[in-house]
């Protein structure tokens, strides 16, 4: 796509790009190109609507139109803006990483209800990612003492960030699934694993994101075996283990772990909650 090698205003460039990312088969394409608008500019979108004659030059324009490029080969927004929302608050991610999605902000919720009758609790995220589970969690409960893990130095390169810049102090390790934290008291795992079948087919968007942070083996349930496995080779286990997964899954993981010694307590959309 060329708009204008120059120059162009924010109406003129909203309007034809809003009409490519529509070709390219993009749904959401005008509030796309408005996000992306709001991006470049450091404009809000009531600022962009109410002005539609802003001219757009130079480097602006550029950027403009190499994102637009991107987005019309279904790249996600978040990846070309470099940050993502979730539980109400901004996450840095990149290819690293995984999109933040919003089924997983219902395990924060459940957090929630577990911690109100608790005190002093010790909670572990188990494959962090960008960390925005563990740094949601401690932000709304800053008493809690929570670790997080990942095996992938650059995922917890982005953890680290997030956690800085919203000043969240999380413990941060890498190593594979519980490892890292085998000789620690944990009340609470959270795990959102790699849990897609091998043989399931991914929407475009989801190919740009890394292939090993998504598919968990034949029937997506490996690294929950594993978990499962090493949760059965600590001293003392963790009283709530709450686990994303698809939901056709569910009933399988449940039988993972109650021949683990764990019983579900809860099964809601993407989110199991399981105790011992």
């Amino acid at each position: 796509m060329n708009t204008n090698a120059n120059l162009s205003t924010t109406n003129h460039w909203l309007i034809k790009s809003t009409r490519f990312l529509k070709e390219s088969g993009i749904p959401t394409a005008r509030l796309d190109c408005l996000v992306l608008l709001e991006y470049a500019t450091k404009k809000d979108r009531s600022f962009l609507l109410a002005h539609p004659e802003t001219v757009l030059q130079g480097p602006t324009l550029q950027r403009l139109d190499g994102w637009a490029e991107r987005r019309a080969g279904h790249e996600p927004l978040s990846y070309i803006r470099g940050k993502s929302e979730f539980y109400g608050r901004e996450f840095l991610v990149n290819e690293n990483t995984l999109e933040p999605r919003p089924e997983t902000e219902a395990m924060i919720d459940f957090v929630k209800s577990i911690v109100k009758s608790r005190e002093n609790l010790v909670v572990a995220d188990i494959g962090t990612g960008s960390g925005c589970i563990a740094i949601s969690v401690k932000l709304e409960f800053p008493d809690i003492r929570i670790y997080a893990t990942d095996i992938d130095v650059k995922c917890l390169e982005i953890a680290r960030e997030n956690s800085t810049r919203l000043n969240a102090n999380v413990d941060f390790y890498e190593g594979n699934l519980l490892e890292p934290v085998v000789n620690k008291q944990i009340d609470m795992l959270l795990c959102n694993l790699p849990y897609v079948p091998n043989n399931h087919s991914l929407n475009k968007a989801a190919k740009f994101e890394p292939r090993h942070a998504i598919f968990g083996g034949v029937d997506g349930l490996d690294f929950y075996r594993q978990l499962f496995e090493q949760i059965n080779g600590l001293t003392s286990k963790p009283t709530f283990v709450l686990t994303e997964s698809l939901p056709l899954q569910h009933e399988e993981l449940a039988k993972i772990a109650t021949s683990n010694g764990y019983r579900l307590e809860k099964s809601e959309d993407f989110i199991q909650v399981f105790s011992n």
